[in-house]
């Protein structure tokens, strides 16, 4: 690696994309990946638990409204999160943020945990998704930026439905916690948010041994720390693999900056890949939609509408089918490709969910569940796909805050609407008894996701197996051009 004055030419991002996949990239996965277990943990649990935080006695006194308001303040809270940690991430590097995320979550959740009225209970929601917000942006592109090219799009879908693994533990966990015979209620519900705090504090202890991105390090003149870690993930590679690594001869020159002014990220956005910016800006308000405004409420719609009273059975069969879609879906998206498969996910979903909300007079809990499973199966995978889209279609300088500026606006659009929505016509509906009261929140989710996924077949991006370098030449790239958004798709 050589470098000139106010310049690098570099040959590390070729050298971390030729690796072959071993135990050090599952120390990647296990200490970055595991926080949206946290998050689903997060959210199932105030879904599961509406009814105890409803009661005066033991819980909050929560109307039905509330425990919407409590979703969509945990959503605004993740929103602004992500804006606020998303361009420190980008300027102060990527492990010292999802440290820093992962400290304000587990306070936050522990405060959550001893609420004794509901102004304090949604101050700690709001903090609680303040930091999961942050964790978004840091996280996924540091993921990104250690993982391989060729396994990038399997590894973030599959990290981000694991989400779902956090919402089936969520839902069981709520099972005997909810249960009197087995824990008193009043503090039942504060437990499970206790829960979730002891497992961030696990994490916290695995993530101390993940490397800064070296890819952000040679950016901003740290090259000499960037070939370090390298060169030490290359020898970790080599003894876990027994193999001798290929050589790469593939460089790319940087002028380097300590700091990226927000004017040349905003450029960046707007003006050098405007036709991303639609394209992320519609995945996630899809996605958001259909997930905050179904799953936020789903406890309380089995609860008021089907006569469900321990909802976490349901809840945890639901969340398996989601994980289970990412999961088995997310080669695809390396194999097929990112536009055919977010495509198909978004379109296909879309339409069996408008088919349910005309459906809804006829459903029994049961059935509304396997509904949701199979719909979700593929919602997931492509909700996933909205996050590796934003990760890998901008250049590296505004990774993250690309991330958390469409997680923040495409999620206040959907994430924070959806939850409002559906508590209303809850409540509306809940007073005659009528079901079919909230079918207008499917209709609405079922129009986003088609739409999105149509947006999807005309602007999107071909990434799959391709350096994150060449679908989005970095801003400070010595010979980069000015458009990229139509190369990019060949």
């Amino acid at each position: 690696m050589g470098a000139e004055t106010g310049r690098i030419t570099t040959d590390i991002p070729a050298r971390l994309d030729r690796l072959p996949w071993v135990r050090w990239h599952w120390l990647i996965v296990i200490g970055l990946g595991t926080v949206w277990i946290l998050d689903g943990l997060e959210v199932t649990i105030v879904g599961s638990m509406s009814d105890a935080l409803k009661d005066p006695e033991t819980g909050l006194g929560l109307s039905s409204w509330d425990v919407g308001f409590a979703g969509a303040i945990y959503v605004a809270g993740a929103c602004l999160g992500a804006l606020f940690f998303g361009q420190l991430t980008d300027r102060f590097g990527r492990k010292k943020l999802f440290i820093v995320t992962l400290v304000v979550y587990t306070c936050a959740t522990v405060l959550t945990a001893f609420s004794m009225a509901p102004w304090w209970y949604f101050t700690a929601r709001f903090f609680t998704g303040f930091g999961i917000g942050g964790e978004y942006a840091a996280i996924n592109s540091a993921i990104d930026e250690l993982i391989p090219a060729r396994y990038r799009g399997r590894v973030d879908v599959a990290i981000n439905g694991s989400y779902w693994i956090g919402a089936a533990g969520g839902a069981l966990l709520t099972i005997p916690l909810l249960d009197p015979t087995v824990i008193s209620a009043e503090w039942g519900w504060r437990l499970a948010f206790g829960l979730g705090a002891i497992l961030a504090f696990g994490i916290l202890l695995v993530r101390r041994n993940v490397p800064e991105s070296p890819r952000w390090l040679f950016i901003h003149g740290r090259d000499g720390e960037a070939e370090r870690i390298v060169r030490s993930i290359e020898d970790t590679v080599k003894e876990e693999s027994g193999e001798r690594l290929p050589e790469t001869g593939e460089t790319i020159t940087i002028r380097q900056r300590k700091t990226i002014p927000f004017t040349m990220i905003a450029r960046t956005v707007f003006t050098l890949y405007p036709k991303r910016t639609v394209l992320c800006f519609s995945l996630f308000v899809g996605q958001a939609f259909l997930y905050n405004a179904f799953f936020f409420t789903y406890g309380d719609t089995l609860s008021t509408f089907l006569g469900v009273e321990q909802t976490g059975w349901y809840i945890a069969a639901f969340a398996a089918s989601n994980f289970a879609g990412a999961l088995v879906l997310s080669p695809l998206f390396d194999r097929i490709g990112r536009v055919r498969m977010i495509t198909f996910t978004y379109v296909f979903s879309g339409a069996l969910l408008g088919a349910t909300g005309l459906l809804l007079d006829s459903v029994t809990a049961l059935s509304l569940t396997i509904l949701g499973a199979v719909i979700f199966f593929f919602a997931s995978a492509g909700a996933s796909a909205a996050y590796l889209t934003a990760s890998e279609v901008f250049p590296m300088e505004t990774r993250a805050l690309c991330i958390a500026f469409f997680y923040a606006i495409g999620t206040a659009a959907g994430g924070i609407s959806g939850p409002l929505l559906f508590g209303w016509l809850i409540d509306r509906a809940s007073a005659d008894q009528d079901i079919t009261g909230i079918a207008l929140g499917y209709l609405v989710g079922a129009v986003l996701m088609i739409g999105a996924g149509i947006v999807e077949a005309f602007l999107g991006v071909k990434a799959e197996g391709r350096s994150l370098e060449s679908v989005a030449q970095p801003l400070t790239a010595d010979d980069r051009t000015e458009e990229a958004d139509e190369p990019a798709r060949a």
